[in-house]
């Protein structure tokens, strides 16, 4: 629009001498640079003489502030502090000149020169500049103006055609919104087709899909009814077969409304039926091959190492060369079963359990086969030993080559069928499937072997053989706990075996053994007169001077301990052990009291006192396992006390003489009551009975008859009575007959002659009431 040199131009208002006019003497007068003259104009050549005579006053002249060069404002904020400067540095400059034009005034009243007057005839023609220079001066200004005006005008420019484009997109958006309402029925009917398209076309695939099922009969069926058709269980196509088939029993038996699906659902069980059996048949054959070579090889070897190498590392190689077979057969097994052998429920169950079923059939005849000669071997080994060392060694060693054998029969199963097979109840699991089949080969559900051949010569044993077999088997394998990462396995796969075995065969026979040792040595034992008899403790052994029968009934307890683990502790074999010591006890007692005399030798409630002490604390140590044939002291004595023995024993000592309390309170059996009495239970126990409550029952009647009549004694002796004897004489007695049944048990003594003094007193005290009503 404008060049930028007249955008830029910006006066020159510097003072500069012009070269053309010569310089003058003080006197002489100077004639200013013109503020008209352009920067970049030519320079003037004529010269400028100058006034004479002319009288100038500068100071008084009122013209236009002295131009200066200042910067080109570049924004409104500059503009506005550049004219009030200029506007302030002007007013102080006038304020000056005033004052100096004051000083000056005087002057004014001289006669002027010539000189003067000639300068006053000039200055008319120097007022004619001043609108010139004030407009030069401020054409700086003006021409900002200009430009502001310009722009002004430019802005407003742009504003109407903002508006304009505003007014144009209005109408656009008017015109695009009668547009989209007219057409808007239009796309709801293209979204209707597009929504029929994609219902028709799911439609289309639906009855395609359900086709397949149809479609799919011929072409299977032709493929398995082919010549040569058995091999193909050699390859991985035979498993899609069965998958397809698997899909479409399936898709038949969900849509029973659909033309013809019980007609197809027929025809594919009868598919699938066929495919397994060319499975079944293909890998009975496999395995026949393979069996053929591995058994000739055993047999013709007699080195261990060599029949192991070839009933398992060359069995295994050869049977996974045909990995299609396997693999197959992998899927059949897999259809029916889990990774643990548990039964898998499904459309197609009975099918694959039956074919899974005939497989491990196959494979369990040809393992027991082919390892005949080296379980035939084992059982030889074991008889030998038998003869020339012991039971106990034989049967040790015999568990261990089972076991080990076990194993290994477990890994080359597991590789071979990617199952193994856990312990289960369930008739449907693999377990239950494998436990059906017994042979003469202990495998990972097979412990028949084992079991039959432990039973029939332990049955001959002595029973403290059989307690050390079954605790040498617990702690080995049930108990103990092994951390290397490499025998957890195998310790898993014994321990479930050992399991098995012990619950399942061993438990029960050391059962029946412990049965009949009762019944020989204890239910059926013979009494005599001198087992009747407490002889001195021996060694400081308190059960040193029981009867026999309780001496027996300790050792049977302890070697039960040992045969067995403590959950078993509360087995019916210990409380038979326990009551059938009872009643062998109560008849011993029945002999004794035959014995009319006043202090009968010997003395049957402390005979009892003292076996069912020994018994009890026997029972108590088992509980706690800690049972020993012959504990040295009755370590468990006063918790027995304290458990016999109320909180106040004169109360009851009072209760019980004077009758207002009954013996069947002080029981822990509960009697049978009559006229609101209790009447006290008989030593037959009810057969509901605890042994335990049974135990502390005749106890606390013992030791209430013992006190009683030795009470008796002492307050007659202590009064004097006619035909009594004498107090020392007998206290001596009680202490000769304590000592000699608990020699060397300081504390039972003290109890018990505590006792005797409570009673002695309770009968005295009831006495002295009975003399003062």
């Amino acid at each position: 629009m404008y060049e930028d040199s007249w955008y830029n131009f910006v006066p020159d208002h510097t003072h500069k001498r012009n070269p053309s006019v010569p310089q003058t003497s003080n006197t002489g007068h100077r004639r200013r640079e013109s503020l008209l003259q352009q920067p970049n104009g030519s320079k003037q050549t004529d010269p400028i003489e100058p006034l004479q005579g002319l009288l100038e006053e500068t100071e008084t002249i009122i013209s236009p502030p002295e131009a200066t060069l200042s910067r080109r404002a570049k924004s409104y904020s500059d503009f506005y502090h550049v004219v009030r400067a200029q506007l302030s540095k002007d007013a102080a400059a006038e304020k000056k000149k005033r004052r100096k034009a004051k000083e000056r005034s005087l002057d004014a009243l001289m006669v002027e020169k010539a000189e003067q007057i000639n300068r006053h005839r000039t200055l008319p023609q120097l007022e004619s500049f001043d609108d010139e220079i004030i407009e030069a001066s401020q054409r700086q200004y003006l021409l900002y103006r200009d430009q502001l005006e310009m722009t002004e005008r430019h802005l407003d420019t742009l504003i109407t055609d903002a508006n304009g484009a505003l007014d144009l997109l209005t109408s656009l958006t008017d015109s695009f919104r009668a547009v989209e309402s007219q057409t808007s029925s239009f796309q709801a009917q293209c979204d209707d087709l597009l929504s029929e398209e994609r219902r028709l076309q799911k439609l289309a695939d639906e009855v395609g899909t359900d086709l397949h099922y149809y479609a799919y009969l011929d072409g299977v069926t032709r493929r398995l009814n082919a010549p040569g058709a058995s091999r193909l269980v050699n390859h991985e196509s035979f498993g899609e077969i069965l998958t397809n088939l698997d899909a479409c029993i399936e898709f038949m038996i969900e849509h029973p409304d659909y033309r013809d699906a019980e007609s197809y659902l027929a025809r594919y069980q009868s598919l699938l039926t066929k495919a397994l059996h060319l499975l079944e048949i293909g890998f009975t054959g496999h395995l026949d091959r393979v069996s053929s070579e591995i058994s000739k090889q055993i047999t013709a070897t007699q080195s261990e190492s060599a029949r192991h190498a070839l009933a398992y590392g060359r069995f295994e190689q050869m049977v996974l060369e045909v990995d299609g077979l396997i693999s197959n057969a992998q899927r059949v097994i897999s259809s029916c079963y889990d990774q643990l052998g548990n039964a898998i429920s499904g459309k197609s169950f009975d099918y694959y359990s039956n074919t899974a079923l005939s497989i491990f059939s196959s494979y369990s005849d040809v393992r027991d086969r082919d390892l005949r000669p080296m379980t035939q071997h084992d059982l030889e080994v074991f008889r030998k030993d038998v003869k020339d060392i012991n039971v106990e060694t034989a049967c040790r060693n015999f568990i261990k080559q089972c076991y080990e054998r076990s194993y290994d029969e477990a890994c080359l199963f597991s590789k071979i069928f990617a199952i193994e097979p856990q312990y289960s109840a369930d008739p449907q699991s693999a377990y239950v499937a494998l436990k059906g089949h017994q042979k003469a080969l202990v495998s990972v559900a097979n412990i028949i072997p084992i079991a039959t051949t432990l039973q029939s010569t332990l049955q001959t044993s002595e029973l403290q053989t059989v307690c050390n077999l079954l605790g040498w088997v617990t702690n080995e394998y049930l108990l103990l706990e092994y951390d290397e990462e490499e025998t957890q396995q195998f310790t898993v796969h014994c321990h479930d075996l050992t399991a098995r075995l012990l619950i399942e065969h061993l438990w029960p026979l050391t059962d029946g053994a412990f049965d009949a040792e009762v019944t020989k040595s204890i239910s059926r034992a013979a009494i005599s007169s001198d087992s009747l008899k407490i002889s001195p403790v021996v060694n400081g052994v308190t059960s040193s001077n029981a009867h026999p029968i309780t001496k027996r009934a300790l050792e049977l307890l302890a070697m039960y301990d040992q045969a067995m683990p403590k959950e078993r502790s509360s087995s019916p074999v210990v409380f038979r052990i326990i009551d059938e010591t009872i009643l062998a006890m109560q008849r011993a007692e029945s002999r004794l009291k035959s014995n009319k005399a006043a202090n009968p030798d010997p003395d049957p409630d402390l005979f009892m006192i003292k076996n069912l002490l020994i018994l009890k604390n026997g029972l108590v140590s088992l509980e706690i396992g800690d049972v020993r044939p012959h504990p040295t002291a009755m370590q468990h004595f006063g918790q027995i006390w304290d458990a016999l023995s109320p909180q106040n024993w004169m109360g009851l000592f009072r209760g019980i003489i004077g009758g207002s309390l009954s013996l069947g309170l002080w029981s822990s059996a509960t009697g049978n009551s009559t006229n609101g009495k209790t009447v006290p239970p008989k030593n037959q126990a009810q057969p509901a009975q605890d042994v335990n409550d049974k135990l502390d029952e005749l106890l606390r009647q013992s030791i209430y008859a013992f006190t009683q009549r030795w009470g008796t004694l002492i307050n007659a002796a202590r009064s004097g009575k006619r035909g009594a004897k004498s107090l020392v004489t007998t206290e001596k007695e009680l202490d000769e007959k304590l000592l000699t049944a608990f020699g060397g048990q300081p504390e039972v003594v003290a109890k018990l002659k505590e006792a005797i003094q409570i009673n002695a007193q309770a009968q005295k005290e009831m006495k002295a009431e009975k003399g003062g009503r």
